[in-house]
């Protein structure tokens, strides 16, 4: 085999032309447009879950905190009095969470009411929106 046919062999497999580069592009820009939505969806449906867990955590804690006081913890008082003593609480038994009360799953601080309008107390997080109302994942999570 002479030098220049092993040349050209080697000239003839040097890479990709501009036009297969922008085919597999296309394709992998499709892919992202389909799978993206998909899976930026899946991240908001476990926020909303986790903020149903914490309720339901939060939820357990006051009731624990009722049973050994007697009553709910005042709005002024709020959830901090699940890990603080509050100053007129001789029957206070706890901490009744392990750690500090949780921030929702968007960063915001829950809204406690006792009395609530709703039960004893109202427990809820506004959502991702962190305004009252809304639809899907902007919608409120509740305690009732």
């Amino acid at each position: 085999m002479p030098i220049y046919a092993a040349q050209a062999r080697i000239r003839g497999a040097r890479g990709f032309t501009l036009l297969e580069l922008l085919v597999v592009m296309v394709i992998i820009g499709l892919l992202a447009g389909y799978v993206g939505p998909r899976f930026f969806a899946q991240i908001g449906k476990s926020e909303v879950k986790a903020a149903r867990a914490q309720l339901d955590g939060l939820e357990k804690a006051l009731d624990t905190y009722r049973v050994d006081t007697g009553h709910y913890p005042s709005t002024d008082q709020g959830l901090k009095a699940l890990n603080e003593r509050p100053g007129n609480e001789p029957k206070w038994d706890g901490p009744y969470l392990k750690k500090a009360v949780p921030a929702d799953p968007w960063g915001r601080p829950y809204v406690y009411r006792a009395p609530g309008e709703h039960g004893e107390y109202d427990l809820a997080s506004y959502g991702k929106d962190g305004q009252p109302g809304g639809e899907g994942e902007a919608a409120d999570i509740t305690s009732w």
